[in-house]
C-alpha cells in the first residue's frame, strides 16, 4: 500500500496493489500495521456498502458529536468521491477535495472525522464501500448541500442528479448547525 495525503490536509489516498492474472485479482484492502505506522486509525467499529445508479450522488454527510472518520472504496463502477473539511476554525474550513474512486484505479480514501462525505455515480452502477471509526447515529447526522454555492464543488454532472429526500434537504454550510470545531473533530 501507498499512501498519499491529499491536498486538504487529514484527507488520505491509499493506493492499493493488485495481482492479478488469468484467474482475476487479489489485494489487501486495510492492514494495520501498515495504517498505524501512518497515524491512520486502526480500529473501525462498522462497515458499510451500498449498490446506487448512475447520476446518484449521496452527501455530503457528517455526524457531529460522534464524528466518523471513514475509509471508502469501490468494489465495482466508478465514482466521484467528495471530502469537505467543515471544523470551525479550521482554516481549511469549506475547502474541498474530490477524485476518482473505481474498482480500476483501486484507490482508497481515508475522510477523517470533522469532515463531510459525499459521492456520484459515473459508471451505469457502483458498489461502495467502506469502514467507519464511530457508529452511525443518525440523530447527530447533518447533511451539508451538494451543491452549496460557497463550497463550489465541480461535481462532474450534467443537470441534476438522483437524490434522496434528506439530501434534498441539505443546508448550505452557513446555516448548518452542530458543527464540528478543530479540537473536537
Amino acid at each position: 500500500m501507498k499512501f498519499i495525503p491529499a491536498p486538504l490536509p487529514g484527507v488520505v489516498l491509499i493506493e492499493t496493489l493488485k495481482h492479478g492474472d488469468r484467474r482475476g485479482f487479489f489485494m489487501e484492502t486495510w492492514r494495520e500495521d501498515l495504517f498505524a505506522a501512518e497515524g491512520l486509525p486502526i480500529r473501525f467499529v462498522q462497515d458499510n456498502a451500498s449498490r446506487s445508479v448512475k447520476n446518484t450522488l449521496r452527501g455530503l454527510h457528517y455526524q457531529h458529536p460522534h464524528g466518523q472518520g471513514k475509509l471508502v472504496r469501490v468494489v465495482s463502477g466508478r465514482v466521484f468521491d467528495v471530502a469537505v473539511d467543515i471544523r470551525r476554525g479550521s482554516p481549511h474550513f469549506g475547502k474541498w477535495f474530490g477524485c476518482e474512486l473505481s474498482d480500476e484505479n483501486a484507490l482508497q480514501m481515508y475522510v477523517p472525522p470533522g469532515f463531510a462525505h459525499g459521492y456520484l455515480v459515473l459508471s451505469d452502477t457502483a458498489d461502495f464501500a467502506y469502514k467507519c471509526t464511530e457508529y452511525y447515529h443518525p440523530e447527530t447526522e447533518g447533511t451539508i448541500l451538494w451543491n452549496d454555492p460557497f463550497l463550489g464543488i465541480d461535481w462532474p454532472i450534467e443537470g441534476e442528479p438522483l437524490l434522496s429526500d434528506k439530501d434534498r434537504k441539505g443546508l448550505p454550510l452557513c446555516e448548518a448547525d452542530n458543527l464540528p470545531d478543530v479540537e473536537t473533530g
